[in-house]
């Protein structure tokens, strides 16, 4: 498993991925929130140290941190359940030193992913960052 930090040039690939991943995996959002989130998360990206993660030089997948925060962690919808993620969550807590995420409550597949990776909820938001009614689950690192 590889990684390379994205550049403004990757963006838009970022964005198309984001959109294949949460349409497939985020069945609980509205599609107007959906579009609203698509459009508002670029402007991130400045802000993170944003990772494009390579299997063989295909791109599957792209993360986002800031300091010790995940604050996303997205892949190809293809390579679902086929342990890429994990070994993406187990580098970026080795060689980044992640020890936080913030999950959907009704995403229950990413919520059991980071339970089963060693994160615990230590508490919950009603509403998403944007006051949105998605409540979040804050987990951090045993």
């Amino acid at each position: 498993m590889k990684n390379r930090q994205a550049t403004t040039n990757n963006y838009e690939t970022i964005i198309n991925l984001w959109d294949r991943s949460v349409t497939k995996t985020h069945d609980f959002l509205c599609s107007k929130d959906k579009e609203d989130i698509k459009q508002e998360i670029p402007m991130y990206f400045p802000h993170l140290d944003v990772r494009l993660w390579f299997v063989e030089n295909e791109l599957i997948g792209f993360s986002g941190i800031n300091n010790q925060h995940l604050e996303m962690l997205f892949l190809e919808p293809t390579e679902i359940g086929r342990g890429f993620g994990k070994q993406i969550i187990q580098q970026l807590i080795r060689d980044f030193n992640i020890r936080s995420v913030d999950v959907n409550k009704d995403n229950e597949n990413a919520k059991m992913f980071y339970l089963k990776n060693g994160f615990t909820i230590v508490s919950e938001e009603p509403t998403d960052s944007s006051g949105r009614p998605y409540p979040i689950l804050h987990l951090e690192l045993k």
